[in-house]
Formats: C-alpha cells, structure tokens, sequence
C-alpha cells in the first residue's frame, strides 16, 4: 500500500518518529503496561507462598517473670515449709512439619503456577492493546494533521475565490448572491478548520497518554498486512488458539479446578510431626530446679464435623466458581471469533474505500477544473465552483481517512488473533521477559527484598 499521500507535513527527517520507534517507546514507557508487568511480579510470589505448605514452621520461645511461693507440704511425717521468692524462666524452640494434609498443599502449588501463566497473558493482551492503542494515536494524529492543512488550503482557495467574485461583482459580471455565497462557504471553511484543529488537540493529548511525549514529525506509517493470515478462517484458528484472553480464561478455569480440591481437602485427614525443645530455670518457683524437656511427637487430626459444616458449602461455592470459568472461556472464544470478523470486514472495507476515493478524488479534480472554466465564460454559477471545491475536499478527506482506517484495521486484526506484540513488530526494544523475576523468586525461603532491591 502507498504511504499516506497528503502527509506532507511528516516527510522523514533526521528528527522524525516512525510508527516502530513510536510503539517501541510505548513499549518501555507505558504506566499501563508496566503497572500490569508489577502485577505480574506481585502474582510471582504467590508460589513460594505455596509452597511454604511444604516447609517446617521453626520458632524460639521464651519466657522470663518473678515468683512467690509459699508451701507447707507434708513429706514422709515431716512438714515442708517455706517461702521463695525467685525469678523464673524458660528458653525453647518448638517445630512442627506437615506430612499430609490431603494435597492441599499440592493443588495451592498447582493453582498457584495456573494464576502466574493466567497474569502472564493478562499482560501479553494488555500489551496488545496499548500497541493497538498507540499504533490507532499515531494514525490519529496523522490524520487530523492531514485534514487540517487541506482544511487549511480550502481556506486560501475561498479566499482567492471570494477575491476573484468580488473583483467580478465590482464589474457587473455577478451578482450580490454570488458573493454572499462565496462568503458563506469561506465562513464555513473557517469552521470546519477550527473543529479540525481541536479534533487534532484531542488526539495529540491521547498520543501522549500512550506514547509518552508529544507527536512532533511523524513519519507516513504503512499497514501491517504483510504478517496477518492470508484469509479469515485462518485467522480465525489462529487467534482460537493463540489469543491471550482464552489462554488466561483458559488458566482460570485450571486454577478454578485446584480451589475445588483445596477445598476437598478440608475433609482429609491432616498428619503432623511437632518437636519442642524447653529449658525452665528455677521451676515451679523453687530455687535451684531447673529442668529439661525434649518431645518429639506426630499428630493425627481426623475431621468429623467442623465449622458448622462450612467446609461442605465451600466445596460447592469452587464447583460452581469451576463452571463459571468454563462459561467465561466458552464467552471469550465467542469474543474473540467476533472481534477477528469485525476487525477483517474492516480492513476489506477500508481497502474497497481506497480504490473508489482515488477514483474520486481523480475525478473530482477534473470536474472542478472543468467548472471553473465553464464559470469563466458563464456557462456556471459561483455557487456551482463552490460545491465543486467542497466535493473535492470531501473526498479528499474520506481517502486520508480511509488510509487511516486501513493501516488501523491491520493492527486491530494483528491484536485480534493474538499476534499484536514488539517481537512479531520487531521493535528495537529490550524484550521484558517474566520468567527472570519468577525464577528469581520462586524458590526463595527467607528474605524480604524484591529482586530489584526494594
């Protein structure tokens, strides 16, 4: 497809931004992107949380206070009597190790690494979307800057119009109506400027929203139809397949089975070993007794009836979590096959657009020529070159605007198979791989800063 032909205003330059270098700042910059690829980290950490399940609990206890203590305690037919007032204390270390608690552990692991791969498409679709966003802004702005000096040139071309018709008028050539019609449309043009300029305010406010910085010379941007599927039923299994909103509803539905059995679990029986080591100084309050205990023991705890039987309606609030999940996947796939159609009409639609305003514009021009020479020896009117000049602009607009539509259409069927990423874009970035952070994180016992430091 040729670049955008009226973009005059953007020919590359040393200093100008392309479509890739734009989505590529997007990329690194985004607070949207990258607050997602923080909840992405932040999810990281529900596995060693997970985990933990399987690792012993370990403290140190200890204790320290004052006694009084009196006793008169017959012993053998003599009598014990005293008084002591003594301090008292006690040192330990008690642990405990989980053996079985029916895989509760095991499906919180499970449902654990399910949520992770879930947040990881959450944020490969969220990436999408602001590259669809961005990619959708920079055409935006292209567009309006684009009607915005044809607007622009219009104005002079009444200008000059309204000058020649009252130049005519002060000769008896035409009439009052004819300048009041001329006058009429350069007010109009002024108008419809002025709305144009504000169209193009809005949308280099939301350039910046996602790209970062303000649009100062953009180059022509060009589609991307070169990486979609050649037609739409394989772009369709494409996107039924690889889309990161079905992937994640997907994961959803694995985590939704683990809370089932998690919940299962409650009425397993739970198997424990608890060890506790204790030292006590002065025991009992009596001076001089200390003593020494080591245990070590295991625990059986067998449910029976427990918690007023909430265990039983939280096995069956997962079950219908469970079917939720596979009804949100089945929505999504229907989502996602209606946004591939809808996005693939458009770009069809968009090219069928380009073709007939071409033609349009083309002749449009050769009508207006044609008037303004029938005008010249009174075969037209002044209102009949007014409407010419008008049509041709409108059709001038609908190309750029049908440009516009075709290069956004490519990157809204890009994003609807699942394939709308800074790789398959080749952007000059940094790719942000999760799996640094999770394998930083996922086998760790202690500490509490974040990998970056914090």
């Amino acid at each position: 497809m040729a670049l955008l032909p009226f973009f005059a205003a953007f020919a590359p330059d040393a200093r100008a931004e392309s479509m890739s270098s734009a989505l590529a700042r997007a990329y690194m910059t985004n607070p949207d992107l990258n607050q997602e690829r923080a909840s992405v980290r932040a999810t990281d950490e529900s596995l060693p949380q997970a985990t933990s399940g399987w690792r012993p609990n370990v403290s140190a206890v200890g204790s320290y206070g004052y006694s009084h203590l009196y006793t008169n305690l017959p012993t053998q037919g003599t009598v014990f009597s005293g008084t002591y007032n003594n301090d008292i204390g006690s040192v330990g270390l008690n642990f405990s190790q989980n053996v079985f608690n029916g895989n509760r552990t095991l499906n919180t692991v499970r449902q654990s690494e399910s949520n992770i791969l879930g947040a990881r498409e959450g944020m490969r679709n969220t990436e999408q979307n602001i590259l669809q966003y961005g990619a959708t802004a920079y055409m935006n702005v292209l567009r309006d800057t684009a009607i915005l000096n044809l607007r622009r040139n219009n104005i002079i071309v009444l200008e000059e119009q309204l000058r020649q018709t009252r130049d005519r008028f002060n000769v008896g050539e035409v009439t009052k109506t004819d300048v009041a019609q001329s006058e009429s449309s350069l007010a109009s043009a002024r108008s419809d400027y002025f709305a144009a300029q504000a169209n193009l305010q809005t949308n280099i406010a939301n350039y910046r929203q996602i790209i970062g910085v303000e649009p100062k010379r953009l180059e022509p941007a060009a589609t991307i139809e070169k990486l979609l599927p050649g037609n739409l039923d394989r772009a369709v299994d494409i996107a039924m397949l690889e889309h990161p909103a079905i992937q994640a509803a997907l994961h959803s539905v694995d985590a939704a089975q683990s809370q089932v059995k998690i919940a299962e679990s409650a009425l397993y029986p739970k198997v424990d070993v608890v060890g506790q080591v204790q030292r006590q100084f002065n025991a009992n309050g009596i001076p001089g007794y200390p003593t020494f205990n080591v245990s070590l023991v295991g625990q059986v705890s067998v449910p029976l009836y427990e918690n007023g039987g909430a265990s039983y309606s939280q096995i069956r609030q997962a079950k219908e979590k469970l079917g939720q999940a596979e009804l949100q996947a089945d929505l999504q796939r229907t989502a996602v096959r209606a946004s591939v159609v809808s996005s693939w009409s458009q770009l069809e639609t968009a090219r069928a657009v380009i073709q007939s305003s071409l033609a349009a514009v083309k002749a449009a021009e050769i009508a207006l020529n044609g008037v303004r020479e029938e005008a010249r020896v009174g075969q037209r009117t002044t209102l009949d070159v007014l409407n010419a000049q008008q049509y041709l602009l409108n059709t001038r607009v609908s190309l750029v605007t049908a440009q516009r539509d075709r290069v956004v259409a490519s990157y809204v069927v890009m994003a609807s198979i699942g394939k709308l990423t800074a790789s398959n874009l080749h952007l000059s970035v940094v790719q942000y791989d999760p799996t640094v952070h999770f394998e930083q994180v996922k086998d760790k016992w202690i500490g509490i800063r974040t990998p970056d430091g914090r």
